[in-house]
């Protein structure tokens, strides 16, 4: 498998972002796609609370305190099973973890974070600023 090139968007020099299809498993028809930025330091699948009822009824799994990248602490819900297809790279079944987010100039921001990338498995490439296929899968 080759590499997959996702080329910066226009000011947005390091940083890496994605097109990302999230479908409900019970009801692929609810659907959610957009640009999440890749985030190494977060967990999970990040999308805000304000958009979970685009995805239909998905079970919480679990209630979690979040501690963010200005070291606030917030609440959080983990809801799934959703399907997770990140451009370029194979659809996986996982996780998201919704959180209540204060859109900057009118977007929400988005994240995915490692567990999704070693799902699909991916690695960051951060001098080309793009996620590379890893080409074999991990077993240590």
């Amino acid at each position: 498998m080759g590499t997959l090139t996702l080329a910066p968007k226009a000011g947005t020099m390091g940083r890496i972002t994605c097109s990302v299809t999230v479908a409900s498993v019970a009801n692929p028809s609810k659907s959610i796609q957009c640009d999440a930025l890749v985030d190494t330091g977060a967990a999970h699948l990040v999308l805000p609370a304000a958009w979970r009822g685009r995805l239909g009824s998905l079970e919480t799994l679990e209630r979690v305190t979040v501690e963010t990248a200005t070291q606030e602490t917030v609440q959080g819900e983990i809801c799934g099973p959703v399907k997770i297809g990140v451009e370029g790279f194979r659809g996986v079944y996982g996780e998201v973890l919704f959180l209540d987010m204060r859109p900057q100039d009118g977007q929400y921001q988005p994240l995915i974070g490692y567990l999704v990338l070693e799902a699909i498995p991916a690695a960051v490439d951060m001098l080309g600023h793009r996620l590379l296929r890893v080409p074999h899968v991990d077993l240590k």
